[in-house]
């Protein structure tokens, strides 16, 4: 059987919620390094602001570390010093040709406050999916007064709208779990 238009729509707005919080769990600082922490960092490029990661090849090394290359290596003390305003709190590490970013590891501490701030992000993405419900929600109603949908119709379709929001819900819980085993692993 084919899903409604609603439902549909449903998805789509719960699922680009998920990536939007997916994405933000990224930028959150672990103890293990990710490309994604330096896409906030920009830099005047002649006259453009242009993002770390769209002037140089960043990678993994060691475990620990973030290592930058410039493809442009007069470009090098520019990305060093936009590195060092951000609020990364990681002293780059300059030797003429890369930028190396040692990320040391985490206390027990920093970790609990970690996996508190990736969870109010994942309920932020909570009231986003069930705001999405609402919104549909309200729109069923509106065509269901309107005659556009006969009233069984519309039944059945708020309870399979609300088995969707659980699903999504659920998967944001998935998410939430992964990246609190992610920060609290040593």
């Amino acid at each position: 059987m084919k899903s409604h238009p609603l439902i549909l729509q449903a998805k789509e707005k719960m699922g680009k919620s998920i990536e939007a919080i997916r994405s933000e769990l990224n930028r959150l600082r672990t103890g293990r390094p990710s490309a994604a922490l330096l896409e906030d960092i920009k830099l005047d490029y002649y006259g453009t602001s242009t993002p770390v990661s769209q002037l140089s090849t960043v990678s993994i090394s060691e475990g620990r570390t973030l290592v930058v290359k410039p493809w442009d290596r007069n470009m090098i003390g520019a990305i060093e010093r936009a590195i060092q305003a951000s609020d990364l709190g990681i002293n780059p590490v300059n030797d003429g040709s890369v930028i190396r970013l040692n990320f040391p590891s985490p206390t027990t501490e920093q970790r609990k406050n970690l996996a508190k701030k990736a969870k109010s992000m994942v309920e932020e993405g909570k009231i986003a999916v069930r705001n999405v419900r609402r919104e549909i929600m309200k729109n069923i109603k509106e065509k269901k007064e309107s005659g556009e949908i006969p009233e069984d119709d519309a039944k059945s379709l708020e309870d399979e709208l609300q088995k969707v929001t659980n699903e999504y819900v659920k998967k944001l819980d998935e998410v939430y779990d992964e990246k609190e085993k992610e920060i609290m692993e040593f």
